[in-house]
């Protein structure tokens, strides 16, 4: 088998080499606030003197180029630099790239700043990283997943599961926010957490991201609604010159992406994407089988030179069944008894999930404005039976259905003159949550509970915002404030607009030609999830209304240096501090909401108060290197305290207190169209909670569920092993007339390193399977406790074929 691959190669090899050099970067240099072009601009590959000038409408054209990866430079006088890397080249096509250029006051003057050529914003110049589309594809480990790749940036924490969970500076999973061209995402993985973020695999196909710009902070006052991160994802437009398709095979799933013209104004891309993850599982003796579809399509029209307009959608159908035969042929009884453990505890679960979405922009001399309507809805079905005995109907455990559905509307204006930068606007939300649970529990003090409702509950919400930036002493010293509010009519106290008053202000200063100093502070408010807000008890109340809960608050401070020593090359160093106000605390369990987010299923569907306070604090140092010369590479350390308060009042570490994180990531480009590119990464031990071993051992207790009962009086006391991991990759590329191929081998855990997580208890059993019953106490199970990991040594092979 190796020799007939290495045989394949080589030939592919012989014939590549004979191919000539057709390849072609085109497109349009504009200026984004008007929309009229830049003509006489210079474009340039970086580190060349191949390039062109932009003609009057702004058009240009490079050709003659050999089918490999290069960095666009385009300048032009009153016009900021602008930098597009890694633009990968075809034989058998263009590449269309369109270059935004914005105007800047201070090239027309004798100032000595080198200007980044990392993206930096007015309203954000600290927190802000940009990530383009190759640094996703090639990412080692990464399986073209930005829920993955962003953990190589510095503040981001992962959990050690199958799990996408986006963790940011010590906050929760379900504090991120997403926006693709604009449009808001509710969530960006298959098989979402209801009230949360995470997931197992990415749902953003990486064929439609032009570039992805990631805030951990400085969020601008046009997006609202989160409290540790924000991702602005643009997409690419379809090919204006023709069809061209991309099949992809990858290490979980298999998918078709179309794009091209539909008439002179419009193009569409459009793609469709289907699993075989379950039957990586299936292999790999786990107990649960993802089974996941999505689509994902833009269509956008250029009206005029004035006038456009973008079409987005993007969809999943996603089923979680419970792979019964995971024990089959396993001989490891710890093995044996951790598939037990989880078949027993996780239901089946169906999802289905879709964005729709329009976006209009209107230019103007010195402005544009901007309509954005959408509509999301998320559809979560899960379904648990005793023993998973589905034929006896007293056997239900949970039987849960619900529904969230937003209509969004989001009017903005943002124009641009004399160094002044001004963004304002208002936004409207109406939304729809309906929740039928039923679900037999026990719980922490060991009462044997039914919650058994029907919710339905529809609000409002609105927002305003405004901000203004301007460059003051030549562009040495950049400034921007903003404020923004968010209220609902959900109660009287939420919609009083000056209780949620959401001012920011960010500030950089250019201390030397390479050397800057930015700073940011910020109040930024989030609101609960629907099932905190949606919760009702037997009586049809709304447990959760006019009992003072509402919006959580989150105060960021954050100051940070910049040097940029080289080309495409970037040293930082930031502080942050994060304090949190207003958290729902739940009732029940006698725990923050702060702390859960990272596991399957659903969060906050039970009785609350607003009245958990937090606390993260940290220092990030991130030095990285763009492609240049064919090396590219990240370094990126994190010390992070993630603290939030117990019952008692006591601040103790959360669920994302890792301490320490270091990513090292880094890649070359070899000849012949070889890269290979390698990712280590250590993440200190998260905190966990014990179960309580003596409750969980009452049979009444124990047959309900089958799981342990947590100890939430020593909440998050223990604490995990560290974790490490070193994923390798390996692409080759092969450029042929009418199409390329790309094969590459990913390797993930390549040195099979087993994560130590939190230990998990149940029943001893005898050689038929039946519990063991305590002789010094009938009413008691003998228990044990069984150790947990997580990691195993996967390799997989890729191809991704462009015609």
């Amino acid at each position: 088998m190796r020799t007939t691959i290495t045989t394949l190669i080589l030939v592919l090899s012989i014939a590549v080499s004979a191919i000539a050099q057709n390849g072609v970067i085109k497109g349009k240099v504009f200026n984004p606030i008007n929309n009229e072009p830049v003509p006489f601009a210079n474009v340039v590959i970086q580190g060349t003197s191949l390039g062109a000038s932009t003609d009057l409408d702004g058009n240009y054209e490079i050709n003659g180029l050999e089918p490999k990866l290069y960095n666009l430079e385009a300048s032009s006088l009153g016009f900021s630099k602008a930098t597009v890397y890694e633009i990968q080249t075809f034989n058998n096509r263009p590449v269309f790239i369109n270059i935004e250029m914005s105007e800047d006051a201070q090239l027309l003057e004798a100032v000595d700043i080198v200007a980044s050529p990392f993206s930096k914003k007015e309203e954000a110049p600290v927190s802000m990283r940009t990530i383009g589309v190759s640094e996703i594809e090639r990412n080692p480990g990464g399986n073209r997943d930005i829920s993955r790749v962003i953990q190589s940036l510095p503040g981001v924490a992962s959990s050690p599961s199958f799990r996408n969970d986006i963790i940011i500076r010590g906050g929760a999973p379900n504090e991120n926010r997403f926006y693709l061209d604009g449009v808001e995402v509710p969530n960006i993985n298959h098989f979402a957490t209801q009230g949360a973020s995470g997931g197992p695999v990415g749902l953003i196909n990486v064929n439609f991201i032009n570039e992805v710009e990631f805030y951990s902070g400085a969020f601008p006052a046009n997006r609202g609604n989160a409290l540790s991160s924000v991702f602005d994802f643009s997409q690419k437009d379809g090919n204006p010159d023709g069809v061209r398709a991309n099949f992809t095979v990858g290490s979980s799933d298999y998918g078709l992406t179309l794009d091209g013209p539909l008439g002179k104004k419009t193009t569409y891309i459009l793609s469709v994407r289907r699993s075989y993850l379950q039957f990586l599982f299936s292999v790999l003796k786990l107990p649960f089988l993802p089974i996941y579809n999505d689509s994902q399509f833009k269509i956008k029209t250029q009206i005029d030179a004035k006038n456009e307009i973008s079409f987005i959608g993007l969809g999943a159908l996603d089923q979680f069944e419970l792979n019964e035969a995971a024990n089959d042929g396993v001989e490891d009884e710890e093995t044996l008894e951790r598939n037990r453990y989880i078949l027993g505890n996780i239901a089946s679960n169906e999802q289905w999930n879709y964005t729709l979405g329009a976006s209009y922009k209107h230019f103007e001399n010195k402005s544009f404005q901007q309509v954005v309507l959408s509509r999301n809805h998320l559809n979560n079905n899960a379904i648990k039976y005793q023993d998973n005995d589905a034929s006896i109907a007293a056997n239900k455990i949970l039987d849960y259905q619900s529904q969230e559905i937003e209509n969004k509307l989001r009017l903005e204006h943002t124009w641009r003159d004399k160094g002044w930068k001004w963004n304002v606007g208002v936004g409207f939300e109406n939304a729809l949550y309906t929740n039928a649970t039923y679900n037999r529990i026990v719980t922490t003090s060991g009462q044997d509970l039914i919650i058994d409702f029907d919710s339905r509950l529809q609000l409002n919400k609105y927002s305003v915002f405004s901000q203004l930036s301007k460059g003051l002493m030549n562009e040495r010293l950049k400034l921007s404030l903003g404020l923004r509010t968010d209220f609902s009519d959900f109660d009287a106290e939420m919609m009083n607009p000056l209780e949620q008053l959401s001012p920011r202000l960010a500030g950089s200063y250019a201390l030397a030609p390479r050397w800057s100093i930015n700073a940011s502070l910020g109040r930024f408010y989030q609101l609960p999830p629907y099932t905190v807000l949606g919760y009702r008890d037997g009586e049809d109340k709304l447990v959760n209304k006019g009992s003072g809960v509402t919006y959580i608050g989150c105060d960021h401070a954050v100051l940070g240096l910049e040097y940029l020593p080289g080309t495409n090359t970037k040293i930082t160093i930031e502080g942050f501090y994060k304090v949190y106000s207003n958290y729902p605390f739940l009732l029940r369990d006698s725990i923050s909401l702060a702390n859960l987010g990272s596991d399957f299923g659903v969060i906050g569907n039970e009785p609350v108060t607003s009245s958990s306070d937090g606390r993260a604090y940290g220092l990030e140092f991130l030095a990285q290197q763009k492609l240049f010369k064919g090396f590219y590479g990240i370094v990126a350390y994190t010390w992070v305290v993630s603290e939030f308060q117990d019952k008692n009042g006591t601040f103790l570490p959360s669920a994302w207190d890792n301490g320490n994180i270091l990513t090292l990531t880094g890649g070359k480009k070899f000849k012949g169209d070889w890269e290979l590119g390698v990712r280590f990464r250590y993440l200190g031990g998260a905190p966990y909670t014990p179960f309580d071993t003596e409750l969980s051992s009452v049979r009444s207790t124990w047959d309900v569920r089958g799981v342990g009962l947590f100890d939430y009086d020593q909440l998050n006391a223990e604490r995990n092993g560290a974790v490490h991991q070193l994923d390798v990759r390996l692409d080759k590329r092969f450029f042929f007339k009418k199409w390329s191929l790309n094969v590459y081998m990913d390797v993930q855990n390549a040195y099979n390193y087993q994560a130590p997580l939190a230990p998990f208890i149940t029943v001893e059993r005898d050689d038929n399977g039946n519990a063991l019953i305590d002789p010094n106490d009938p009413s008691r199970y003998v228990m044990k406790e069984v150790s947990n990991f997580s990691g195993t040594l996967l390799p997989s092979i890729g191809l991704i074929i462009e015609l």
